[in-house]
């Protein structure tokens, strides 16, 4: 227990597209995930976000099993078109009282409120303008940044610019398979950049507005190669830069990796833009499921390298490997990597498990990657926090509501919420750590 110090942040982290609901309520605006998921064909079964878990409405009752948690931190997102309904122009009122109403109800609780910006539902008029394939979002996204700055600033000291932007750009923009749905395989490069510049810019934009911190929370994994083979050791290099550093070098280093094995981003790059991408931060947020197995590709292709199962270990419902020691193996990694390294937040850590409440793979999950946090405080990484995925079942993206991550379970009829043993099991684990 000694690894946790008392200031250690215990929270749950959502995402407003994925809980929200009342999508067409209170002049919000469409979002690439509202137009994405209308498509036939893009999300399983047809499920939309429509409702959610309506927490737009339930807000209360959700922050009431926050405080049941003894949590001291919540990560939730803000939806972009709530606030400003096309992504430009004056806000929204009445999508920004929302937000002032869940962040005094969260502070009333004494829970620290910690939104994030950006958690892929860009306003569908700037997707229509070029989306993050254009640099005028990023200009855009600073704008945004500065009225939700002003807004709710003198109450919330912790921010997070974007969440997980390499996956945003791949599978939004590379294979198509999350919104906006476009496949521009590695021309999707511009993506990365605007991505980053924006972040910069929101960094700079909260400070103006009296932001004690902030953060960016970067999906990573531990990249292990199949063999000791130099083929599959440069394919683990190639993903790791494409997957890890990509989004990590420029923040931290200043610099972009050698991208030359995906594309170039000559002419996307302006001068100044490195120096406000590397904007210092107070921390950083990781989320982490999985390590990744790469071998050099079987046959020549478009791809520089080809993912491996990792054989021998359990597996979640979604069927993603169970590795708690890889986040371990993740963080110490970034502290060798990076000697700069901020503090860390552990912004997402979960698992999708069977529908039915006595969830002990759950259990056993949360339990053996806390312990691989604990680890990593042991050998030198200043980790500040942990917030699990998710705090109740969610809308999962393109896989609807099949995928059950929440420590809490919602039936999606009737919006009944029913704490699953894991619930109880992470409340008496924070209990025992504060005291």
């Amino acid at each position: 227990m000694s690894q946790f110090p008392p200031s250690f942040v215990w929270g749950v982290s959502t995402a407003a597209f994925q809980i929200e609901g009342a999508t067409k309520e209170d002049g919000r605006g469409q979002s690439v995930w509202d137009t994405f998921t209308a498509r036939e064909g893009t999300v399983r079964d047809g499920h939309t976000a429509e409702r959610a878990c309506d927490h737009y409405h339930r807000h209360r009752e959700d922050v009431a099993l926050m405080a049941e948690l003894g949590l001291t931190g919540y990560r939730f997102s803000i939806a972009w078109p709530r606030v400003q309904p096309t992504g430009k122009g004056t806000p929204n009122q009445k999508g920004l009282a929302f937000y002032d109403r869940l962040v005094d109800e969260l502070l009333e609780h004494g829970i620290a409120p910690t939104p994030t910006l950006f958690h892929w539902d860009l306003p569908q008029a700037l997707e229509d303008e070029g989306g993050w394939m254009a640099r005028d979002t990023a200009l855009r996204f600073a704008e945004y940044a500065a009225i939700v700055g002003e807004a709710l600033g003198d109450r919330v000291r912790r921010w997070i610019t974007l969440n997980e932007p390499f996956i945003h750009m791949a599978w939004g923009y590379g294979t198509g398979e999350h919104a906006p749905g476009r496949t521009l395989l590695f021309d999707c490069l511009p993506v990365a950049h605007h991505q980053l510049l924006g972040h910069g810019l929101a960094v700079r934009a909260l400070r103006e507005h009296g932001a004690a911190e902030v953060m960016i929370s970067n999906n990573c994994t531990p990249v292990r190669a199949f063999s000791s083979e130099a083929a599959d050791q440069e394919a683990a290099r190639q993903y790791d830069i494409l997957h890890n550093r990509l989004f990590t070098d420029p923040i931290l280093l200043g610099a972009y990796p050698d991208l030359s094995a995906y594309g170039s981003t000559e002419g996307v790059v302006r001068d100044g833009d490195m120096e406000i991408i590397a904007s210092p931060l107070d921390a950083i947020g990781i989320n982490y499921y999985n390590p990744t197995l790469i071998a050099a590709p079987a046959e020549p292709g478009f791809l520089p390298f080809e993912e491996r199962p990792i054989e021998g270990v359990p597996r979640t419902a979604f069927g993603w490997p169970v590795v708690p020691d890889g986040l371990r193996e993740l963080l110490t990694g970034l502290k060798a990597r990076y000697p700069n390294l901020p503090p860390v937040y552990i912004t997402e850590n979960g698992c999708s498990t069977a529908e039915g409440l006595d969830d002990q793979e759950r259990i056993t999950f949360l339990d053996g990657h806390l312990a691989a946090v604990a680890r990593a405080v042991e050998e030198g990484v200043d980790v500040r926090g942990y917030y699990t995925w998710t705090l109740m079942d969610n809308f999962e993206w393109a896989q609807g509501y099949h995928q059950r991550f929440g420590l809490v379970h919602v039936d999606h009829e009737t919006q009944v919420r029913t704490p699953r043993a894991s619930f109880a099991w992470y409340r008496d684990y924070i209990a025992a750590r504060r005291g």
